[in-house]
């Protein structure tokens, strides 16, 4: 039997190359007796490098070789396996933190090209006026097509200050277009908060971080402060690509009762088979209870929660949760669907790969992989229709995605992005449309969860093609509604 190996837990869609991290503690332990080694590949594995070695045109660095044959081999398996070279792996380590030097984009592949899944908010790519949708073709005229993408993500990364050249392919658009970015430390504001009309707050979470908890206590607070009535509050978590599992933990606890099970995992392996409470060991397990400091309404206040094609991993725990305890109405579009657990497994003090090892189940067992979360009121971007969500890539889209349960083998997505009309519509809306300020006074989904509250009309998806009036607005319980616990949870 091999060694255990401690380890710290990642998964998610990060805040550049697409994955989104969360730290939990693992350890590796192998089922049953392992597997005979494949003598005759590996021999053939040894021969290729002695041919490379003797042969090739030029001569070629034997750690260069051996990397590039570990991150081919993790990369075959998912887009969210990964090596991690050393600065990699150090990057990694700045972007859990909040931070990181680069451009400030949210990233995809797709047909070998680099796609944005979102610009982040006040970023340069964001002042620049790159769009969700766009596909990088060149960075620095060199083609992105036949790279990884933690290659191209590595070309666009640099040290603040200096600039990269991005071109830039836009449905819609006849020509390519090319456009200078400087690069910059991304400080990624976790939570926003105000209220947006007399007695209705906004809550915004960006990207589940460290410090998470900590600005969502303190900001609600300073809401409570000023505002002790509050009727309805609306926890934004549209184009928020996910983050620390902690701090999905704890804003799903701030808003229900505690001990509540949050979300379970199941793998392989039997420490892949997890149930996470609200409980502090799970949120907070060091230091002090960021919870400790929330105002006692948010336990209790009528909530919706706004979703879109950009909501993913941590995001779609939180939404998952709140919608499976009826805590909350989930309104916007199909969440992305990354619902996969990354380990990280250390090969050296500076190397790791981040290998998928389970699959997220909200608490009555729905699985979040491939599927996402889907709104109890479908409401499109914009009153003409869904804009960019119409546009966007999702889990399902990704080239050997980890397969949801039921899901048949080389099945497409459907919904309202395969219709033509509707993506032609998009184009058409987006081609000279400013971005969307989330939260400010044109954010048209907003404005319909501001109506559900007060009872008026509900503006639904076209795909719906109902208008829905609201009843008055009611205190939504927050325990009626107790799913079972999986099989094999602990509590």
């Amino acid at each position: 039997m091999g060694n255990k190996v401690k380890s710290m837990g990642l998964v998610g869609l990060g805040v550049v190359a697409g994955v989104a991290l969360t730290v939990q503690v693992s350890a590796w332990a192998q089922k049953g007796e392992p597997s005979p080694l494949p003598l005759d590949e590996l021999r053939q594995l040894a021969d290729v490098f002695g041919l490379i070695k003797s042969d090739y045109v030029v001569p070629v660095e034997d750690k260069k070789l051996l990397s590039e044959a570990i991150g081919g081999m993790v990369a075959s398996l998912d887009p969210h396996s990964v090596y991690l070279d050393q600065k990699a792996y150090r990057e990694m380590r700045e972007s859990v933190q909040g931070k990181f030097v680069g451009v400030g984009i949210e990233v995809a592949a797709e047909d070998g090209y680099v796609k944005i899944v979102s610009p982040i908010e006040d970023s340069p790519a964001y002042r620049a006026g790159i769009k969700a949708g766009d596909l990088i073709t060149r960075i620095d005229n060199v083609p992105v097509k036949g790279l990884s993408i933690d290659d191209a993500i590595k070309k666009m990364r640099g040290k603040p200050g200096s600039k990269v050249t991005l071109t830039i392919a836009r449905r819609g658009d006849d020509r390519p277009w090319v456009v200078p970015v400087t690069r910059e430390e991304i400080r990624v504001l976790s939570v926003k908060a105000k209220m947006v009309e007399p007695d209705y707050a906004w809550v915004r979470i960006s990207q589940f971080q460290e410090a998470t908890l900590e600005e969502l206590a303190t900001k609600t607070q300073a809401l409570y402060a000023a505002n002790p009535n509050i009727k309805g509050l609306i926890l934004d978590l549209r184009n928020d690509p996910g983050g620390l599992l902690p701090g999905a933990i704890g804003v799903s606890t701030a808003f229900l009762p505690k001990e509540e099970l949050i979300v379970s995992t199941k793998g392989q392996l039997p420490d892949s088979n997890q149930s996470y409470y609200g409980r502090r060991e799970f949120y907070a397990p060091r230091g002090a209870d960021p919870l400790a400091k929330l105002p006692a309404g948010l336990k209790t206040v009528p909530m919706i929660v706004l979703v879109n094609g950009g909501s993913a991993s941590a995001s779609e725990i939180v939404a998952g949760a709140l919608q499976d305890y009826k805590r909350a109405i989930v309104m916007g579009s199909q969440s992305f669907g990354k619902g996969s657990v990354q380990t990280l497994r250390p090969l050296s003090s500076d190397t790791a790969i981040k290998l998928t090892t389970a699959r997220y189940y909200t608490p009555k067992g729905r699985a979040i992989q491939a599927n996402g979360i889907v709104p109890d009121m479908a409401v499109d971007e914009t009153a003409e229709g869904d804009g960019l969500n119409a546009l966007r890539v999702r889990e399902v889209d990704l080239q050997r995605h980890l397969a949801g349960e039921n899901e048949k083998p080389g099945a497409v997505a459907k919904d309202a992005r395969d219709s033509a009309e509707q993506r032609q519509r998009a184009l058409a809306l987006l081609k000279n449309r400013k971005p969307l300020e989330l939260g400010g006074k044109d954010d048209f989904q907003l404005a319909q969860a501001l109506n559900h509250f007060k009872g008026l009309p509900v503006k639904v998806a076209r795909a719906e093609a109902v208008e829905v009036i609201s009843p008055e607005p009611k205190q939504l319980p927050g325990t009626e509604t107790k799913p079972p616990e999986l099989k094999g949870s602990k509590k």
